[in-house]
């Protein structure tokens, strides 16, 4: 969990139109660890990046719903499209690649005309998505400890950062 820097919150007010983005935003970044590299191309590469956009689309409604009826605000971008899930009118596209970037300082590359972001320890086999909401850290904290968002069948990887697991939290 990241309180989203000044760049990003001028960002967000063109992604999110019509919403106060103040300095109390916080954002949930999620990297997936995939199974193969991204950047490859090909059916089974298909496959894993709609695998992992699954389990991140259930993953951000269900947060965002559960923050919602705390009374909070909350959304999720589409990793495919880069626009909001729940918030309307929206057509500014938010870079999955340059948030991860911006809020976890992981390093890039350029492959043809595409950012690729490099995980610290997965590379490009790397799933990126978000979350974002006007919640108070502690209230964020507890949903995501809460047994609601545990998943004792799989594997989490956690290598010490914020936001970086093998699953999609």
């Amino acid at each position: 969990v990241c309180q989203c820097p000044k760049a990003m919150r001028r960002e967000l007010k063109h992604v999110f139109t019509g919403k106060t983005v103040t300095d109390d935003w916080l954002a949930l970044p999620t990297n997936q660890h995939s199974e193969m590299d991204l950047v490859n191309v090909g059916d089974d590469v298909e496959f894993e990046k709609d695998r992992c956009l699954i389990v991140f689309m259930d993953f951000g409604k269900a947060i965002c719903e559960q923050l919602r009826s705390c009374g909070y605000w909350a959304d999720y971008i589409d990793p495919c499209s880069g626009l909001p899930m729940l918030t309307p009118n929206c057509n500014k596209v938010y870079s999955e690649v340059d948030g991860m970037q911006m809020l976890m300082h992981y390093p890039i590359m350029n492959a043809a005309m595409c950012k690729i972001l490099l995980h610290p320890k997965w590379g490009s086999a790397v799933y990126p998505a978000t979350v974002f909401t006007d919640a108070p850290f502690a209230a964020v904290s507890q949903l995501l400890k809460s047994s609601y968002f545990e998943n004792p069948e799989e594997e989490v990887e956690d290598d010490g950062a914020s936001g970086e697991t093998g699953g999609a939290s």
